[in-house]
């Protein structure tokens, strides 16, 4: 992330301060000028969780690329062997066998006219949406709302597609989409902190290879350039990248 100067130091004391007294109490337990391995990592996010709830845990991953150029735009999904801890709800928009094999899949919603008019009427009890290639002429008409909330089915993240159970099926399993923002950054939870340390360092490994997988090959320089987990109330630590992954 650079050097630290003088000022930003300051500004970041100015937050935590700002903080209650669980959150200053964490940020004692990281050494912000670490670099720790996977396993040193998730174990200090663990420790560092102050919440009375189970807090996700998530991977905040700089890349070294040019989100503006076509060639270097990063997007995709990916299920983790562990799952995520959340159960996600699944709208599926299709007709016909289409529809009975996604009812059968376990989605919790299906249909195709219905929903994009509640949808359209600010229905928004579902997480995922799954849409057969003949129903995106009529799901296109709802880009405007579903676009910026990011759950606009893409055939890049499986989500338009015929194979409607195995969509479905991956996405109860524990698929998480991941895309690059105009920063270069990708955030993506790999599951919750009650996780088992090594359940979560494997998910963790998993987004960290399929991002190196991935890499554009118009990327110059350093690729993968800061990596950083924290959960949902917590403060964020450094993991050294080179150490993860095959």
């Amino acid at each position: 992330m650079g050097g630290t100067t003088d000022k930003t130091t300051n500004e970041e004391e100015k937050k935590v301060a700002k903080r209650g007294k669980k959150y200053q109490e964490a940020t004692k337990l990281v050494d912000r000028d670490q670099v720790y391995s996977a396993e040193e990592a998730i174990e200090l996010v663990k420790k560092a969780s102050t919440a009375k709830f189970d807090e996700t845990v998530e991977i905040a991953v700089r890349l070294g690329v040019d989100p503006k150029k076509a060639d270097q735009q990063i997007r995709g999904a990916v299920v983790l062997p562990n799952g995520t801890g959340k159960t996600q709800r699944v709208l599926v928009f299709a007709k016909g066998e289409k529809a009975k094999e996604a009812e059968a899949a376990g989605a919790d919603y299906v249909g195709d006219e219905d929903y994009i008019n509640k949808i359209s009427q600010g229905w928004f009890d579902f997480d995922v949406i799954v849409a057969t290639p003949d129903m995106m002429g009529q799901v296109g008409k709802l880009g405007r709302v579903l676009g910026p909330k990011g759950l606009m089915p893409n055939p890049k993240t499986g989500t338009v597609t015929f194979e409607v159970e195995k969509a479905v099926n991956e996405i109860k399993a524990g698929k998480v989409e991941y895309r690059v923002d105009k920063a270069g950054n990708i955030h993506c939870p790999i599951g919750k902190v009650s996780f088992e340390t090594n359940k979560l360092v494997e998910n963790l490994t998993t987004i960290i290879d399929t991002l190196n997988k991935v890499k554009p090959a118009a990327a110059k320089g350093t690729y993968m350039k800061n990596v950083a987990v924290a959960s949902t109330m917590g403060p964020g630590v450094k993991v050294n990248a080179a150490s993860v992954g095959k």
